[in-house]
């Protein structure tokens, strides 16, 4: 069978090897008429077996070989999320140590829809970064098409309402936590980086910006409305890794959220005075990515506020690779080294 990924130059060969792979088990939906459709298609027994078997791959992602456990200590805590009530899940990793660390408030991909963090390339990911000498605290947001360990599948605002009651949870507990509470940086990928932006805006929003040092959002998933003329990475590489083209997702998540322009939903909608207050920022994007010029333009809508804020490209890249530890530990290395000096340049 002919790789077609391997005719795109752009692409690191080892990127075109495995994108080939995931795409026998990645799902390309369509469009959908309603939220029911859009939970039918993505919880149908054929749908769900697919996600398994992409379970099953990412399970190597998480080898001892790749990122040793060794050195860290890993273990969950449970908070009650305001305004609902609800169970969520956290999986805190640090250095075994009683040194007060700076913390990265992890939120993890999958659109908002799917996934969890404690599925294996997410606890890789967060090992990973806990080795350059942070702590690490991945919040499992109820998704909005697929449970993550809550059990619960609900729209927004439930996620961002349980990433921001987790963020205000381990700034409280701190102390407890041998965490710095002056150098807490909010970080996700996809819709994790979605997730990431809105809760920094609804952070300052609530009157609570002061708490949080920085943001490093890789990869976001903002814009709600794809392909777009505007955003030439939509058209140009859909279809590579993740495909945007489609409604599903935004359905799902509320449809009504797009229609409002609601920028806590979908950041793309924000405006110069609703970033103006954000924290240090850093956007990495992937030159591959379907998802790139849309985060190419939050980043200059953040320096047109007047935020400090950079952008990294990684060249050669589809979406979210710096993720794929076994398959580019390289990468995964240099990202997380990054994340670290964001972290740096980032107090209270």
């Amino acid at each position: 069978m002919t790789n077609r990924f391997k005719a795109d130059r752009r692409l690191d060969p080892r990127q075109a090897s495995i994108l080939e792979a995931i795409d026998q088990v990645i799902s390309k939906f369509g469009d959908v008429e309603s939220r029911e459709e859009a939970l039918a298609k993505v919880n149908s027994p054929e749908e769900l077996l697919k996600t398994e078997s992409m379970k099953a791959m990412m399970e190597a992602f998480d080898e001892e070989a790749a990122v040793s456990s060794s050195g860290l200590v890993i273990n969950r805590k449970t908070i009650v999320s305001a305004p609902d009530g609800n169970s969520v899940d956290m999986q805190f990793i640090r250095p075994d140590s009683d040194e007060i660390l700076p913390c990265v408030f992890y939120i993890h991909g999958g659109g908002m829809a799917f996934t969890s963090c404690f599925d294996a390339n997410y606890r890789a990911w967060g090992k990973l970064i806990a080795h350059q000498g942070l702590a690490v605290m991945m919040v499992d947001f109820r998704n909005c098409l697929s449970p993550s360990s809550s059990g619960e599948i609900a729209p927004f605002p439930s996620g961002l309402n349980d990433c921001v009651s987790g963020f205000l949870w381990t700034h409280d507990k701190a102390p407890d936590l041998r965490i710095d509470a002056t150098h807490i940086v909010v970080a996700g990928e996809s819709g994790g980086g979605n997730l990431s932006i809105a809760t920094t805006m609804q952070l300052i929003r609530d009157g609570h910006g002061e708490k949080q040092a920085g943001l490093y959002s890789l990869c976001p998933y903002i814009n709600g409305t794809w392909p777009a003329e505007d955003l030439p990475s939509s058209i140009e590489n859909e279809g590579i890794f993740i495909t945007v083209g489609s409604n599903l997702i935004p359905m799902g998540y509320g449809i009504e959220q797009v229609e409002s322009r609601n920028p806590v939903a979908w950041p793309s909608f924000a405006t110069a005075e609703d970033v103006a207050a954000f924290p240090p920022t850093l956007i990495s994007v992937n030159e591959c990515d379907p998802l790139r010029d849309e985060g190419v333009e939050f980043y200059r809508l953040l320096l047109s506020a007047g935020v400090k804020a950079h952008c990294r490209q990684v060249m050669g890249t589809m979406h979210a690779a710096d993720l794929f530890i076994s398959a580019f530990p390289d990468l995964s290395r240099m990202t997380a080294r990054d994340i670290k000096a964001w972290v740096n340049e980032c107090r209270l």
